[in-house]
């Protein structure tokens, strides 16, 4: 498995889930706290440059793990599952360039809460929305040789897509090969019934998973039960991006250091 950390532009809402802050200096930071890579947490996809972002990943030996969306609907208000015909062709340009931006760095973009809620709609109604921009972005994600990576959600957060196995439904629906899932185990100790089984259960859809405690900080400063997580996850053979989306509690430095220290410390053996 390979350890990355989330990071924003220094211009990121303030309830933005990302660790550091400014991305040549986030960069800077995870190579010297010992990270293989970054997510990079963006509202528009010309927050970063291409060429600058390539010399510092270069300077740093650091690969973007993925692109992440949450800012798009938490500071845009865009989602898939939105009836207004402008706000769809808003989200769908910005998802395109998002896509176009991570056939260069990653390959994966996220889509969590920007899948966006079912408000009191008919479900059958919010689905068909959902699916209908599900099938373009992947349209155009194929062709640039690019994952989606599909994210359950807990229920206070939004009311749509909540745990691995509604998530996994979802998925063989859209049947779609470049179309999977990004399980956060922060979701599933609420969501899920046992995060072990519900991760062997839904193996075939786990591409990239995000790590914090049980109260968001840094994995170890919880109650979390990281044997069952590794032990879950190396039983199918996972050797993808493990990402840290935590609270920067009590500051980013330290967070970001007790993550490392811990995962790549006493679970060691997980990492290459």
């Amino acid at each position: 498995m390979k350890l990355s950390v989330a990071i924003a532009g220094k211009e990121a809402m303030p309830n933005a889930f990302v660790v550091f802050r400014g991305v040549k200096e986030s960069i800077i930071k995870a190579h010297t706290l010992g990270y293989d890579g970054v997510e990079l947490a963006l509202k528009r996809p010309d927050e970063v440059s291409k060429s600058e972002l390539t010399q510092w990943l270069r300077e740093n030996d650091l690969e973007v793990s993925a692109i992440s969306s949450g800012q798009v609907f938490a500071a845009r208000n865009l989602y898939f599952t939105d009836e207004n015909q402008e706000n769809r062709a808003e989200l769908y340009k910005t998802f395109c360039e998002f896509i176009d931006l991570a056939s260069d760095f990653g390959g994966l973009v996220n889509i969590g809460r920007t899948r966006g809620p079912i408000a009191g709609r008919d479900i059958a109604l919010v689905e068909n929305l959902f699916l209908d921009m599900a099938h373009k972005v992947a349209d155009h994600a194929e062709k640039r040789g690019v994952e989606l990576i599909l994210e359950p959600v807990n229920r206070y957060e939004i009311d749509f897509l909540n745990n691995l196995d509604e998530c996994s439904a979802m998925l063989k629906k859209i049947n779609r090969k470049n179309f999977v899932m990004m399980p956060d185990v922060f979701h599933m100790n609420i969501e899920d019934d046992r995060i072990g089984d519900s991760f062997i259960r839904n193996k075939e859809y786990v591409r990239y998973v995000h790590f914090a405690d049980t109260n968001r900080h840094a994995p170890g400063d919880g109650h979390m039960d990281w044997k069952e997580i590794f032990e879950s996850l190396s039983s199918f053979g996972y050797d993808g991006w493990t990402t840290a989306e935590i609270l920067p509690y009590p500051d980013p430095d330290t967070a970001a250091k007790r993550t490392v220290e811990y995962l790549k410390g006493t679970w060691g053996q997980y990492y290459r």
